[in-house]
């Protein structure tokens, strides 16, 4: 039966490509090439393959081209959103440094001002204290004065009793030096007590002077307090908000700072005992102990933020964002898959800086990454540089924020000169523009 079927098939190409015979002469013989009908058969076969196949991948390649022109024309009308946001970014970041900066002279004008004012303060109290002691001294000689006139009126009616008593020239009063001595005394005493009168007149107005200038003190006190009150609320919020929307608890954040860095404490940031009594606290000390407080949060933040990721691993303007954090279309095994952290593309050999203070855990070659720089921070994050053409710090080394780490190159799995910057917290990779943004909008 195949038999039969193969000769059916024969005879029937046969009859379509009858076989041929292509002669080849030379100058002694000639010979020719016997072209069966199987053999023309297959080569039109072959080369009608060759044509479909040839269309098939002309027509993926215009349509693959036309979709990158789409993709190309695409990412650069996202590119230039994306530079039109970073520049308003850019704007309200100096607006921001620039209130800060304001707010930071005026914080340190009035701390110089309460540092004079607590001086005045201090001297007032004393010449209050000084006051308050000689009229008590004052009032206690006047007593003592009223006791020795009234001493010697009753000494005087009792001898003027008993010289009645006996007659006209027997009193001890007809004495002439006596009445003298006695007249003297009631003068001295009536001029120590108009003395002492005109003293505790001008004790009780030196008194009155002070409470004046004590209140106007006050209130030049109260309008320090509230400049100061206002300066700490505009330097904490921002640093507040900053590292909320990093993912940071601000609470959680400080207190673990507080724990690593409780032997820097002491000095101006102590609470400073403003009264020299043994009585509580006065509301201006309470006031001035919040501000302490206040301010001794804001050199935790300022602790906290050295020790996290708030700044850019190159000089902006050195490269542009060519890949965000998100899903993307890998480039060169055009899967979809998870870009999990941002590419910054660049010149070969730009400068790579380190973001925060921290210790290298590795430097050297990873598959996929290149050469590549990994730093373990505070507060469980991490961060990563990869495909640099050249490495500059080794594992175990301590770092800077701002120190240079690495050079811009191509290593690795890249298509062209970038850095790739990973930021990781507790193992789990985060949006680094989150962290980039945050602080753009703060220092």
């Amino acid at each position: 039966m195949r038999r039969g079927l193969a000769i059916k098939i024969h005879a029937f190409l046969e009859r379509k490509l009858p076989e041929r015979r292509v002669f080849l002469k030379s100058d002694s013989d000639t010979r020719f090439i016997r072209l069966t009908p199987e053999s023309q058969f297959a080569a039109i076969l072959g080369a009608g393959l060759f044509v479909s196949w040839s269309i098939v991948a002309t027509s993926i390649v215009l349509m693959d081209s036309i979709g990158s022109g789409n993709f190309r024309e695409q990412a650069k009308r996202d590119q230039a959103i994306y530079r039109s946001r970073l520049n308003q970014i850019s704007d309200e970041r100096d607006a921001r440094a620039s209130e800060a900066l304001a707010a930071q002279g005026r914080f340190n004008a009035a701390l110089e001002q309460i540092s004079v004012m607590q001086s005045e303060l201090l001297a007032s109290e004393t010449r209050l204290r000084e006051l308050e002691t000689g009229l008590e001294i004052v009032q206690s000689n006047l007593r003592d004065r009223l006791k020795e006139r009234d001493s010697l009126r009753n000494k005087l009616a009792a001898m003027e009793a008993e010289n009645a008593e006996n007659g006209a020239g027997q009193s001890h009063l007809s004495d002439p030096k006596q009445f003298e001595l006695l007249a003297e005394a009631l003068s001295d005493t009536a001029e120590e007590r108009d003395q002492i009168l005109t003293d505790a007149r001008d004790a009780l107005e030196q008194r009155d002077a002070l409470e004046l200038e004590l209140r106007l003190t006050e209130q030049r006190n109260d309008q320090i307090f509230r400049q100061l009150e206002e300066a700490m609320k505009v330097s904490v919020e921002p640093l507040t908000k900053m590292f909320r929307n990093a993912g940071l608890p601000p609470d959680r954040i400080l207190e673990q700072v507080r724990r690593g860095y409780n032997g820097q404490g002491g000095g101006p940031l102590e609470p400073l005992p403003f009264s020299t009594r043994g009585d509580g606290p006065s509301a201006d000390e309470q006031r001035a102990n919040a501000l302490l407080s206040q301010m001794r949060e804001l050199n935790t933040y300022r602790v906290a933020a050295e020790h996290a990721p708030f700044s850019e691993p190159v000089v902006r303007g050195a490269a542009r964002l060519s890949s965000p954090f998100d899903y993307r279309r890998h480039p060169i095994t055009g899967g979809r898959r998870m870009h999990k952290g941002i590419d910054l593309a660049g010149p070969t050999g730009t400068d790579i800086f380190a973001t925060a203070d921290g210790v290298v855990t590795f430097s050297g070659w990873q598959s996929g990454y290149g050469r590549i720089v990994i730093i373990q921070h505070d507060f469980g994050i991490e961060t990563r540089y990869a495909h640099n053409t050249n490495n500059r710090v080794k594992a175990g080394q301590r770092v800077s924020r701002g120190q240079h780490i690495a050079d811009m190159g191509s290593t690795g799995r890249s298509t062209g000169p970038h850095l790739h910057y990973e930021i990781r917290v507790g193992g789990k990779p985060v949006n680094p523009m989150i962290y980039i943004k945050a602080a753009r909008n703060v220092f």
